[in-house]
């Protein structure tokens, strides 16, 4: 299936001569029945922190068994898309907006991963008469200005630094590194087997530099410029009860907030093996859009 990897890339300019790049599974040759065709419905998806935007064999495969085609954007500083520091959650959002807009996309779902689940529901937020309906699978909750917000989090060095400002940071990137605790029994399964893809892709935007990842974890500790409430479209959130790098009290935090929330707890779920819920949540997506 490896036709299917990435989709068309292509790269549009925002104000200040900046670029943004961007995959859709619509604009390529996947070949036969199983391919997105351009007029599917259209699923954005928001990779994770770090990675290259790329749509992945593992959400590629199973938004084309669906008949769906994928949208998926490249954050500032990610490979392809030129910084923007002090960027917000809702600037990178915005930026999703013009892709779309760009490739004449009215309506979508959206759906985000981790560092992605925060843009997912900015989209939301952002085009609340365009979106049908929103997943965030491990996602980040606004910083809610409490320790407890980092509890249960197995390296939360990164975040913690975000706070400091974008220099401090910066700096922690220099000597950081992966907390193998971080993940679980399960999700090391996960990246052995069908979701071996992510890891390279995460490694591959990691190795771009540090850009995409700092400005992300600003983002997160910082005031998002959207908020939850202001998502009008049914929202899944889809939770791993044994997250280590994203905790289960994120996702009850915006299950509050949110206006119409619901929240699928997989229990023995890591950040990663939650990700095996993609299927059941894309139905569901299917399900709801055609309410």
């Amino acid at each position: 299936m490896a036709e299917l990897t990435g989709g068309r890339p292509g790269t549009i300019t925002r104000p200040g001569g900046r670029a943004v790049r961007f995959f859709d599974t619509g604009g390529a040759d996947t070949g036969g029945d199983t391919a997105a065709a351009a007029d599917a419905p259209v699923i954005v998806w928001h990779h994770g922190t770090p990675q290259t935007g790329a749509v992945i064999p593992p959400v590629a495969e199973a938004t084309a068994t669906r008949g769906l085609r994928v949208v998926s954007v490249a954050r500032p500083g990610s490979p392809g898309s030129d910084p923007l520091p002090g960027r917000t959650v809702a600037d990178a959002a915005a930026d999703v907006l013009a892709v779309l807009d760009g490739l004449g996309v009215d309506r979508f779902a959206t759906l985000g991963a981790s560092g992605g689940g925060p843009h997912a529901l900015a989209c939301a937020a952002l085009a609340p008469n365009r979106v049908d309906a929103v997943v965030s699978f491990a996602g980040i909750a606004p910083y809610w200005g409490d320790v407890d917000w980092f509890a249960g989090m197995a390296d939360p060095g990164g975040l913690r630094a975000a706070l400091s400002g974008r220099e401090a940071r910066l700096a922690y990137a220099e000597t950081a590194q992966f907390e193998p605790e971080s993940f679980t029994e399960r999700d090391y399964r996960t990246l052995e087997g069908a979701w071996a893809a992510l890891g390279a892709d995460a490694g591959a935007g990691g190795a771009a530099g540090p850009a995409g990842e700092v400005d992300d974890d600003r983002a997160f500790v910082s005031p998002w410029g959207v908020e939850p409430a202001a998502v009008a479209a049914p929202t899944l959130l889809v939770q791993g009860g044994r997250d280590r790098v994203i905790p289960a009290t994120h996702a009850g935090w915006m299950l509050e907030r949110l206006r119409r929330g619901e929240l699928w707890l997989r229990p023995r779920e890591g950040h990663v093996s939650v990700l095996t819920a993609l299927g059941v949540a894309l139905d569901w997506v299917v399900a709801t859009s055609a309410r």
